[in-house]
């Protein structure tokens, strides 16, 4: 038996992922534990999860890899300080402590953070070798072309190669500071929302404006190669050597300042989110255009963060050239902490890798579970009003009733999903026909802002029946964008612009979701349901039955499902409402 563990950490989402003989036994995001959004510590939790779910101990685990390699990452950082000197002094200054604490250290605090059992070999690979291993290793192909673009790694800001069985092979790379990603995340500072965590809000903020500012960007931002590699005009930009992302020449070229957090979000931020967005897809467009002809492969893999977008996602899908696509559900940095681990199996220790028909990612259900007895334990310690529904069907069938009555159900199922989007493990349900579905999730369960849209978990057979979707393609992973058939009355789960961020949900995968889609079809015709993410703005989804029932009870969520235990608001005390608010969130795994 061979255990390796892959660790990401120091940047965001930090991350832990083990498999076993090349079988990916567990993944999961530190934040989900210490309840802190996009947590960048040190993943202890995580890794003390992945652990127990394998049963070993941490003298059993054989690798340990981290998804990128620090001195390179700190050359970089010397680097850039001494090109951009004296004006860079004042960023280094401001970094510098985190590197000599933790970064330039990370033998000792991983063999620290392991109680001094592991005294093994620890392997460093390059950030884009952890993207790459994570998008091609657990695809469903024996072959393909791999593409990872984020803001950046070492050095690299966007990669490209090939993999073929059990190797990648990277081919070309594009450079700090010029980067795809980075571009992006000026425009999510600029328009008011966190970089490396608010690139999504400007995703669903796009829709709503035109592409007027296009023409500028790339005129005075960024010179766009025909091979998608840009040069960005570093004179706009302040990511090198300031505090903060964009320039001052940059605020002139856009109109103002940027724009501050909870403030009115006008036309203008709406109009460049739109005119980003167009540009962020162009590029990738043409970078894949590229990949293929240089590669000659038929099949795509894709990771990295700006794989999450899945707008851009849909037009590759739609207008490249590849026959298959397939992207890795944890595409940022969490994914690393994977990508790492199969490397080390795979490329290091020369292991044979086979594939399957779907993927080896097992749909993404890679985190913590708890069954029936610990629930129930939970719930009768916190003198909680609940019934049992033991058979499967027979919940399915109740908890679809509740749905088509428009009550918003908390469907905890399972094992915990390994990135970003809920897929039907941590996931707040709702029926998609209701056209004050939206705002009701957004205002008073979600607590987040009023345009963002909702995305679709739809029966994979029924999928062109709303969809405009290939029907020999699959979006188990909410990763594609597509537009909703004009017949479909599904206003919940419709964007503005007439889109819909698409989840194909299958028996294989889904077991138990599939089957409530199914009784939610049987009574409404309809065979989707509205699926987000369980939790609130500014907080991680669920982990634990504790996480769930705090965010019940503080939100105007109606229903509670964990597992095989139905609780409604409407039994609930007084006295538990007040309770549930004052409790902190976290239960632990023992």
């Amino acid at each position: 038996m061979t255990a390796i563990l892959g660790i990401s950490a120091f940047y965001h989402d930090s991350a832990a992922a083990l498999i076993v003989d090349g079988e990916i036994i567990a993944a999961a995001q530190e934040e989900r534990f210490t309840r802190v959004k996009q947590d960048a510590s040190f993943p202890s939790q995580a890794i003390d999860y992945c652990l127990r779910e394998a049963g070993l101990s941490a003298d059993e685990i054989d690798y340990v890899g981290f998804y990128e390699k620090p001195f390179l990452k700190f050359e970089r950082l010397l680097e850039t300080t001494l090109a951009f000197a004296p004006f860079g002094f004042r960023a280094f200054l401001n970094t510098i402590p985190s590197w000599l604490q933790t970064k330039l250290h990370l033998p000792r605090i991983i063999k620290r953070e392991l109680q001094g059992k592991y005294q093994k070999r620890i392997v460093f690979c390059e950030h884009h070798d952890s993207h790459a291993a994570s998008a091609f290793f657990p695809s469903p192909f024996e072959e393909a072309a791999i593409l990872t673009v984020d803001g950046v790694g070492e050095w690299a800001t966007a990669a490209y190669g090939v993999g073929q069985g059990n190797r990648i092979k990277i081919q070309s790379e594009l450079h700090y500071p010029h980067s795809p990603g980075l571009l992006y995340s000026a425009f999510t500072y600029y328009c008011g929302f966190r970089v490396n965590s608010g690139e999504y809000k400007l995703m669903g903020l796009a829709p709503y404006g035109e592409p007027r500012f296009a023409d500028l960007i790339r005129e005075k931002l960024v010179d766009i190669k025909a091979d998608g590699s840009i040069r960005l005009d570093l004179s706009y930009f302040n990511f090198c050597h300031g505090l903060t992302m964009t320039s001052t020449r940059f605020h002139k070229l856009f109109g103002g300042p940027p724009r501050q957090p909870e403030t009115e979000i006008k036309q203008r931020h709406k109009d460049l989110a739109a005119s980003i967005q167009l540009v962020l897809e162009e590029i990738l467009l043409k970078m894949v255009q590229h990949v293929h002809m240089e590669t000659q492969q038929t099949r795509f893999c894709m990771a990295g963060g700006v794989a999450l977008n899945c707008v851009a996602n849909g037009r590759i899908l739609r207008e490249g050239p590849f026959d298959e696509v397939w992207i890795q559900p944890a595409a940022g940095d969490a994914g690393g902490a994977l990508g790492v681990a199969q490397l080390i199996w795979h490329q290091l220790l020369n292991q044979p890798r086979s594939t399957q028909a779907t993927d080896q990612q097992r749909g993404s259900f890679l985190g913590p579970s708890f069954d029936d007895a610990a629930i129930q334990q939970f719930l009768d310690q916190q003198q909680i009003t609940y019934r049992c529904v033991s058979d499967d069907q027979q919940l399915c069938q109740e908890v679809a009733r509740l749905l088509a009555k428009e009550k918003v159900v908390g469907w905890f199922q399972g094992r915990m999903e390994f990135g970003p989007r809920a897929l039907g493990g941590r996931s707040i349900l709702a029926d998609p026909r209701s056209a004050q579905m939206q705002s009701i999730l957004n205002q008073k369960i979600k607590f987040r802002e009023s345009f963002r849209p909702f995305a679709p978990a739809v029966l994979r057979e029924r999928v062109t029946d709303y969809f405009d979707f290939p029907e020999r393609c699959e979006s188990p992973y909410m990763l594609q964008l597509t537009q909703v058939q004009p017949q479909a009355n599904i206003p919940a789960v419709t964007h503005v612009d007439g889109s819909s961020r698409l989840q194909t949900v299958d028996v294989e995968r889904h077991g138990l979701f599939y089957q409530l889609i199914s009784e939610f079809e049987k009574l409404t015709g309809v065979p989707l349901l509205i699926n987000t993410s369980f939790n609130v703005r500014g907080e991680p989804p669920v982990c634990t039955p504790q996480d769930a029932w705090h965010c019940f009870m503080s939100t105007d969520l109606d229903v509670l499902v964990l597992e095989h235990f139905v609780v409604m608001k409407s039994e609930q005390s007084a006295e538990q409402m007040q309770a549930a608010r004052k409790q902190p969130v976290g239960m632990t795994l023992d």
